[in-house]
């Protein structure tokens, strides 16, 4: 499965952990090389499937080629692999795309249910975005048939015979999945690249094929286990019944999850324009670190202020009280406690003007992680205090449909 998460992340405000050598904001698994500089990983998780892959296929290899014995199953680990060389060839053709179109490419993983692309930014055009899409079931076409065409010059029931028949069945399948018009599938992209181009909204094309996407969730989360169970006549135990099961709910998990994070993904990128340092600033008023704790917030309080700036003898800004410190303080022993002692550092990273917003704002936060920022003019001076839980909860109230507070 393909879900080109990465433009869906790429606004995200900071958490404040600590960022792996490719800017990302955790561990990407285990760093597998850089074609056309971009990180491949494969995570913990496809060693999992790799496992129950060989585990499934190589018990269909017995009775196909019971002459194996034991040696089926590293025949087996070798399809898992080669498969999962053709996903990445799958994610690789949506990486080529995306840098041809200099959106950007983060990194690409290797999970359980598949690869995922991790791209910075969304597409300009629906048509662009149809064939970023598009690429990625085009070329697993183009492996099943190439292993179609291998298949006919080797003997069915041998060794080779069954990898390349697997192949080509397993990627034929996989093109079919991502074809499937819903988000967070490959489908779902051009689906929304189609609804886009007609009605002239991104966000009203997200919204169409996220439905679609929640559909096919469904279908998945019932369907599956029931064509299983049709097909798998009176042989059937109970333990293939559950790990249907089991599979098929975690796979619609995925799909509703995505299909639904697209839609807060887009609502997000539509919020961005709109985000305003002067919309979200606190006023703030000035003390010297040795200003006991209730004489700050007596000060603040009556200035109407929400936040409280560190200054030297000068006047000069060397560090900002953190809002949880302060609630952390007791009532009664806010008298006895300097704010210096409260307060942090303020580093370069830490200022920030005030006629920033949208993304340029979101990626000085990310540069340089904190929980307030001092805000100031073109001059130099203090023009307030920037919280990033005030900037989360209103990209929050954007990404939940709810009208700004």
């Amino acid at each position: 499965m393909s879900d080109i998460r990465g433009q869906q992340t790429s606004a995200q405000p900071p958490t404040g952990g600590a960022k792996t050598p490719d800017g990302s904001d955790r561990p990407g698994g285990i760093l597998m090389g850089r074609p056309f500089g971009v990180p491949i990983y494969v995570t913990p998780s496809w060693f999992v499937i790799a496992a129950l892959i060989t585990w499934i296929f190589g018990g269909q290899l017995a009775s196909v080629l019971p002459e194996l014995g034991g040696t089926r199953y590293l025949v087996s680990l070798s399809f898992a692999i080669a498969f999962y060389g053709s996903v990445l060839v799958h994610e690789l053709a949506h990486t080529l795309v995306a840098l041809r179109y200099k959106l950007g490419v983060r990194r690409i993983q290797l999970q359980f249910f598949g690869g995922v692309s991790e791209i910075d930014k969304e597409a300009e055009t629906p048509g662009r975005e149809f064939w970023l899409a598009f690429v990625g079931p085009l070329l697993s076409l183009l492996l099943g048939g190439v292993f179609y065409l291998a298949l006919l010059g080797v003997e069915p029931s041998t060794v080779p015979g069954v990898l390349l028949a697997g192949l080509m069945v397993s990627n034929l399948v996989v093109a079919a999945f991502n074809l499937l018009p819903g988000l967070p599938l490959d489908g779902g992209r051009m689906l929304r690249a189609l609804v886009w181009a007609v009605t002239g909204r991104a966000m009203t094309g997200t919204v169409a094929a996220a439905w679609v996407g929640r559909a096919l969730a469904v279908a998945v989360l019932f369907g599956l286990p029931a064509i299983a169970a049709a097909r798998g006549g009176p042989d059937r135990t109970t333990t293939d019944s559950l790990i249907d099961g089991v599979l098929s709910a975690v796979l619609a998990v995925i799909i509703w999850n995505g299909a639904t994070g697209s839609v807060r993904n887009a609502r997000l990128k539509e919020a961005l324009p709109g985000l305003h340092i002067p919309d979200l600033a606190r006023r703030a008023v000035e003390v010297t670190a040795d200003t006991p704790l209730g004489e700050a917030l007596r000060r603040a309080r009556e200035a109407e202020a929400g936040a409280v700036v560190v200054v030297d003898g000068r006047g000069e800004p060397t560090g900002l009280v953190k809002e949880a410190a302060v609630r952390g303080v007791p009532e009664h022993r806010r008298p006895w406690i300097a704010v210096g002692a409260l307060a942090r550092d303020l580093e370069p990273g830490m200022r920030l003007r005030v006629d920033l917003t949208g993304e340029e704002l979101l990626a000085a936060l990310r540069r340089s992680p904190a929980t307030e920022y001092l805000v100031v003019r073109p001059d130099g001076s203090v023009y307030g205090v920037l919280s990033l839980m005030d900037v989360e909860r209103r990209l929050s109230a954007a990404v939940s449909g709810r009208p700004r507070g």
